[in-house]
């Protein structure tokens, strides 16, 4: 499912949209990824208890992985980090990260629509996204 950033519209009438029953955890969760995207499962988790209280590591990792799957939010694996989160999907934007302090930027598709990059043989493939990663060192860390 295609989707676009719908944090315009409160979490609860996000889980609505696509289906998903509204509890706290997801709540929280969309909560969290929205003001820190980029975050991963352990800084989901830590922020999730923080405001509900008692809630198990496992419970935040089914609720992402449910919100993954109904296109609410995206996950990025970042090689040699962990799998991060965020709320802007279906757009196929990118990512600038910083080699030292390991901080993820968005940054919009490199030429046009999606998929905005063409690989030389598509070995038959029907490509409708490209992924891409730009690494460097982010203006603190220079």
């Amino acid at each position: 499912m295609q989707r676009t950033d719908d944090s315009h519209f409160g979490p609860k009438e996000q889980l609505r949209s696509v289906g998903l029953r509204v509890t706290a955890p997801r709540v929280a969760v969309l909560d969290m990824v929205a003001r820190n995207p980029h975050s991963d499962a352990d800084e989901i988790s830590a922020a999730v208890r923080n405001e509900l209280g008692k809630v198990s590591t496992q419970a935040v990792y089914d609720v992402l992985r449910a919100c993954v799957g109904a296109g609410l939010l995206r996950r990025i694996e970042p090689a040699g980090s962990p799998a991060r989160f965020e709320t802007r999907t279906g757009d196929n934007h990118h990512h600038l990260v910083c080699r030292n302090c390991g901080i993820v930027v968005d940054v919009d598709c490199a030429v046009g629509a999606a998929p905005c990059l063409t690989p030389s043989d598509a070995g038959g493939f029907v490509i409708d996204e490209a992924e891409v990663t730009f690494w460097g060192l982010c203006e603190s860390c220079r």
